[in-house]
């Protein structure tokens, strides 16, 4: 199902945890079942984008001791074997220095950001770091924003626009049409189209129609911060679920 035509799944997963060792092989794994890419999430106390479920994984991976070093151990690992982003939120790269990240992340191969709290007008703040890193910084798009506003945020989008399922955070069910906002997208700009936030087995193929791809955080996670499964048990029924995503996204 790997063919260019095929459309793409992006699994989000939180660095780190339970072990660095444990996020290398899960990701590695997914890498083997057609997953193309890969979010690893930077844990942060407050991620105000994420619903529950990726809230806990976070305050768990924190409450373990995470540092940025862990990141970067599981990145160096996984960034040459799959194509790698950082999901995370501006405090830790403000932190530790946005050009000391770009750098790492080129040394990691990893290929970019995804950051929510970065509002686009700032954004075009750091545009002379990300490109003199060749690293990109990806675009959100919600239901909210207006065609004008579509037009300015997607204009020099890079590698794939994240859109907003609907306004909220991620994980909940709230429905909105997007065929208009898939449209008014596609006037301005070639960069694929995926879609994020509530994608699930059961909503994925939904989902997919009209966009080049899906994100799925919340549903691997869920399993990821399960007690009840053995980290084995974890890999073995998040790959499977991925599986199942990415051949009914492609049916």
């Amino acid at each position: 199902m790997n063919n260019d035509n095929s459309k793409k799944l992006v699994a989000y997963i939180t660095s780190s945890y339970p072990s660095n060792n444990f996020s290398i092989d899960l990701i590695l794994n997914l890498k083997e079942v057609g997953v193309d890419t890969v979010e690893l999430g930077i844990p942060f106390s407050d991620p105000v984008a994420d619903g529950p479920v990726i809230e806990k994984a976070n305050l768990l991976a924190l409450n373990n001791g995470f540092k940025l070093n862990d990141l970067f151990e599981v990145s160096k690992a996984v960034g040459p074997q799959i194509d790698t982003m950082w999901m995370g939120y501006m405090n830790p790269f403000f932190a530790y220095g946005v050009e000391n990240m770009l750098k790492k992340a080129d040394e990691f191969g990893i290929n970019g950001t995804i950051i929510p709290d970065l509002p686009f007008e700032m954004t075009k703040t750091y545009k002379s770091l990300f490109d003199k890193y060749n690293k990109s910084n990806i675009t959100f798009v919600a239901p909210t924003d207006s065609e004008q506003r579509i037009q300015e945020l997607v204009t020099q989008s890079e590698k794939f626009i994240y859109m907003v399922a609907y306004a909220g955070i991620t994980g909940s069910g709230q429905e909105e049409d997007l065929s208009s906002i898939v449209s008014n997208i596609r006037k301005y700009t070639q960069t694929p189209i995926y879609l994020g936030f509530g994608v699930d087995e059961k909503t994925c193929k939904e989902k997919s129609k009209n966009v080049d791809g899906v994100i799925v955080g919340s549903a691997f996670v869920k399993k990821l911060i399960d007690d009840s499964l053995s980290n084995d048990e974890k890999i073995k029924q998040i790959t499977s679920l991925a599986k199942e995503i990415k051949e009914k996204i492609n049916e």
